[in-house]
């Protein structure tokens, strides 16, 4: 895949700095169909094939239940990079919008998504979960905390989750939103558009314009608060030598 190198060296430092990748183990990357998601199953495909701790993979897309979601392009290229893709069919759109009728069910329909990926990657005989979060989702997560919760914290580099035994770790934590959107573009993944009512419309979506509108006055200020949660050391995150640009 073309320009791959940006992509693997934000993927390779971040699994260095926090240890996210072990001799032996078997990650389940949670593939949604989003760009984020394909860009961090190419690229952790790609550094499995030199990285000195030798890990497996698989893919694991919880299919919400949306009529007309094709997920093909996503098996094609899982069968091109020599990785198995597991499909868990669900109810959960079903549930949210049509039984529970959800007034804000961005929380919810995570949990449940979570859940469902969680006990299939334990059911595959998978020890770490790989999330495509991203260094914009890690800032905007921050403030959207700040804001809204009144307190300091954002998701953690890597959680380990106890009632299932396993590890969730986010690789793509210093890499830029607009550098991953490049590379799925460039390399033409087969991005699944989500058909949730609700994409688009969500206090994410909000944050994200207003760190985009304040950053064209004050450039540089999304590193500068990734750089503050590094020193102050929020959830795990830390310093190792210079920032990523």
């Amino acid at each position: 895949m073309e320009d791959m190198r940006r992509i693997l060296s934000y993927v390779r430092r971040a699994v260095d700095d926090y240890g996210m990748i072990e001799d032996g183990d078997s990650v389940a990357v949670g593939v949604s169909g989003g760009k984020d998601s394909l860009v961090l199953l190419a690229a952790l495909a790609a550094l499995s094939k030199f990285y000195p701790k030798k890990f497996s993979l698989i893919a694991i897309t919880a299919d919400m239940g949306w009529e007309n979601m094709d997920l093909s392009g996503i098996k094609d290229l899982c069968s091109s990079l020599g990785i198995e893709y597991i499909i868990e069919k669900t109810e959960i759109a079903k549930i949210i919008f049509d039984i529970r009728k959800e007034e804000n069910p961005c929380s919810l329909c995570s949990r449940m998504r979570r859940g469902v990926l969680h006990s299939s990657a334990v059911a595959h005989g998978c020890n770490k979960v790989a999330l495509g979060h991203h260094f914009d989702d890690a800032v905007e997560t921050f403030m959207m905390n700040l804001f809204f919760e009144g307190r300091l914290g954002s998701f953690s580099p890597v959680t380990y989750l106890s009632r299932s035994n396993i590890h969730v770790i986010r690789p793509l934590i210093y890499a830029q939103e607009k550098y991953i959107g490049y590379f799925a573009r460039k390399n033409g993944l087969p991005i699944v558009e989500s058909p949730c009512p609700e994409d688009k419309n969500t206090e994410r979506e909000n944050m994200k314009k207003l760190l985009a509108s304040l950053e064209k006055d004050n450039k540089g200020l999304r590193h500068r608060i990734f750089g503050a949660m590094c020193k102050g050391e929020i959830d795990g995150y830390r310093l190792f030598g210079k920032m990523p640009e």
